[in-house]
């Protein structure tokens, strides 16, 4: 038997069965990180335990849209759950993506339990370099 001395893990676990399992209707959140590297949106969702198949990504418009879902792992009739605290059940979160962003070429890998998502920066919101153009003529006015 397993023995558990962190008072605030029970308090997280007492919390998570008053707000239940997240559900289609009303999914959990999952954790995830946003950041910019080069030319590139970069977006990471913690997933552990989900398989890729269980894992929905859409975009219309801009906005991006993940779910996943993790379900229970099949058990022998004969065994008896002594600590559950992985949460089950589904999982979602959406993220309003800027109009400078790539939505048509967004590449998504999964290694690990992480879900990355690279979302290309759009070639109109890169900076650039405008060019002067005029004539070397130059008049004067005589008045």
């Amino acid at each position: 038997m397993l023995m558990r001395t962190d008072p605030f893990r029970e308090l997280d676990r007492l919390a998570q069965q008053l707000m239940g399992q997240g559900t289609w209707s009303r999914p959990a959140t999952m954790a995830m990180d946003a950041y910019r590297e080069g030319d590139e949106y970069v977006v990471a969702f913690d997933l552990p335990g989900v398989s890729a198949e269980a894992i929905d990504i859409d975009v219309e418009r801009n906005m991006l849209t993940v779910k996943a879902e993790r379900r229970p792992v099949t058990k022998a009739h004969d065994v008896q759950m002594e600590l559950s605290e992985r949460p089950l059940g589904v999982f979602s979160r959406q993220i309003v993506l800027a109009d400078t962003l790539d939505t048509e070429h967004i590449k998504a890998d999964y290694d690990a339990g992480v879900l990355t998502l690279r979302i290309p920066i759009a070639e109109r919101a890169k900076p650039r370099k405008i060019a002067i153009s005029g004539t070397s003529d130059r008049k004067e006015i005589s008045g």
